[in-house]
């Protein structure tokens, strides 16, 4: 068997927007991540998969496992269709669980001759790497009155395993449906025990609602009977919409919800799946998709054609509920690790060119008044992605109208809650991984966005406004990621990284980036 170590190659030429932190294989179609569990020693992070184009078709179980967050593994697609059989058109989003020993994977199986996906079954006896699949359906028909069934979700509370379904109701609201095992070691037989919630579209903060269906329905407890439903609002016209979270209290099998809230505020994050880790965590990753030149969210695109991929899984998040109801998100604390140099540590007041930092870069910046900072991909300027604070609500605008010179790429501007208005602060983490920012607040909201600089140069900070801010920036290192397939494929190229010169900020500090850059996660099969 191969195995290959990927981490830094900055000689070699390659995708500039390829990411070098974000989790995706070298080439072809990724979405939802799937069967997240913690299983013999080992984070295991499945995902939606093609590994014959860059298309959304033919849907497998690709698989990342790792012992640290840090240090990953692709292992051969874990599950795949079978032709003829119940999912002879893809083996679709569910997760997995483990008990007794074993992996249980819990997935949709998709038909071409049915509108709904039927609840299917597997088994791993050898770590999770291979699975055989349950004769005939777990789940075979969903219940009456249903225009949508599919994604699985099954978690184990005190002595009981219980499930929820994605779905939408004839009626036109969105809903969450729910099962429950016979038994606490009985995995095979589920009784149905009603709508665990349902709700008619309902606007959003920031716009959009939660739609008339629900994808990838996941339950995280928080104890005393208060837990989160996360949803993915579905639209029967346009596909997949946004990600949103409801806290609530379990009230006799029902879940009596609060006011629903935007997981991610920004264009391009969908399907977040939950993983309750052992230390008592609840982690979280989800399919951050592409902004390119495709009329919706799947439909074919010819940029992406050209570029052979598409999709990445975002960094894995702590998903919080406090006690005031809100639903709050950070970065998985292991990802500290990945900083390499600290390139930037400036404060000041007013305009200032702070240095270049590296196209995977860790960011700590604050803002006050209306300040804002330009993260630059081009040498003259011209071509950056934004962030202002609007003094007037506390909001931080994440602007990528100007993020690329290519004109296929979508465009637009979105609203972080960041503070209150003139006298806050906003305080952001900023995850930038050459074509994607996963942007963090303080008090843990977040803001997930793709953008595609052309320009060929190194990324540069530039603070803006005239109020007061402080950068800090640092390098981050591509965690290795060690190929375990039978025959791994050279990585794809990608475009020079520019690794710049040091330089000295406005505020004495020392200024520069080493452009990490890196084989892609690890190969493919052609």
């Amino acid at each position: 068997m191969s195995k290959h170590s990927s981490g830094p190659h900055r000689d070699q030429h390659r995708d500039p927007h390829f990411p070098a932190v974000h989790l995706r294989p070298p080439r072809h179609w990724v979405n939802d991540p799937n069967g997240l569990a913690f299983h013999d020693g080992h984070y295991h992070v499945y995902f939606q998969y093609n590994p014959h184009s860059a298309r959304h078709d033919a849907m497998h179980w690709g698989h990342f496992r790792s012992r640290d967050l840090l240090r990953w593994e692709l292992l051969p697609p874990a599950l795949a269709p079978t032709p003829g059989g119940e999912d002879a058109e893809g083996v679709w989003s569910g997760n997995a669980v483990s008990h007794g020993g074993r992996l249980t994977a819990f997935y949709s199986a998709k038909r071409p001759d049915r509108w709904y996906q039927p609840v299917a079954a597997a088994t791993s006896e050898d770590g999770g790497r291979t699975f055989t699949k349950r004769p005939g359906l777990l789940i075979p028909e969903p219940p009456e009155g249903l225009t949508l069934f599919r994604d699985p979700y099954v978690w184990r509370e005190e002595d009981r395993w219980r499930m929820l379904v994605g779905a939408g109701l004839a009626d036109g609201r969105g809903a969450a449906v729910h099962y429950a095992s016979a038994g606490p070691e009985d995995l095979e037989h589920w009784e149905y025990r009603g709508v665990f919630l349902a709700r008619a579209p309902q606007s959003l903060p920031g716009g959009g609602d939660t739609e008339e269906g629900w994808e990838c329905a996941q339950y995280a407890p928080a104890g005393d009977g208060r837990g989160t439903l996360v949803i993915s609002a579905w639209d029967p016209e346009e596909g997949a919409r946004c990600a949103v979270a409801w806290p609530g209290r379990e009230e006799g099998g029902a879940f009596a919800a609060g006011e629903p809230q935007r997981l991610d505020h920004g264009p391009d994050f969908y399907a977040p799946a939950l993983l309750p880790a052992p230390d008592g965590r609840t982690l979280l990753w989800a399919w951050i998709w592409e902004a390119r030149d495709e009329e919706r969210v799947g439909a074919p695109s010819a940029w992406t054609d050209e570029a052979g991929w598409a999709g990445m899984l975002s960094l894995p998040r702590e998903l919080s509920l406090g006690a005031d109801g809100r639903v709050r998100q950070r970065p998985a604390r292991e990802l500290t690790a990945l900083r390499g140099p600290r390139r930037i540590s400036a404060a000041g007041q007013g305009p200032a060119a702070l240095g270049r930092i590296a196209p995977a870069a860790d960011l700590e910046v604050t803002l006050s008044g209306d300040a804002g900072m330009r993260l630059a991909g081009s040498a003259d300027g011209r071509e950056y992605l934004e962030l202002r604070r609007d003094p007037d609500s506390g909001e931080v605008v994440a602007d990528r109208d100007r993020a690329s010179l290519d004109p296929r790429a979508k465009g637009g501007a979105w609203r972080l809650p960041a503070g209150d208005g003139d006298g806050a602060t906003a305080r952001l983490r900023i995850l930038l991984d050459h074509s994607v920012a996963e942007i963090f607040t303080e008090d843990g909201r977040a803001l997930t966005l793709r953008c595609y600089p052309v320009g060929g140069a190194a990324w540069s900070a530039h603070a803006t406004g005239g109020a007061a801010w402080a950068v800090d920036a640092w390098d981050l290192d591509p965690p290795p990621v060690a190929d375990l397939r039978p025959s791994p494929e050279i990585p794809a190229p990608r475009a020079d990284t520019h690794r710049p010169r040091p330089a000295t900020g406005r505020a004495g500090e020392p200024h520069s980036a080493a452009a990490p850059g890196r084989a892609p996660a690890a190969g493919e099969q052609p």
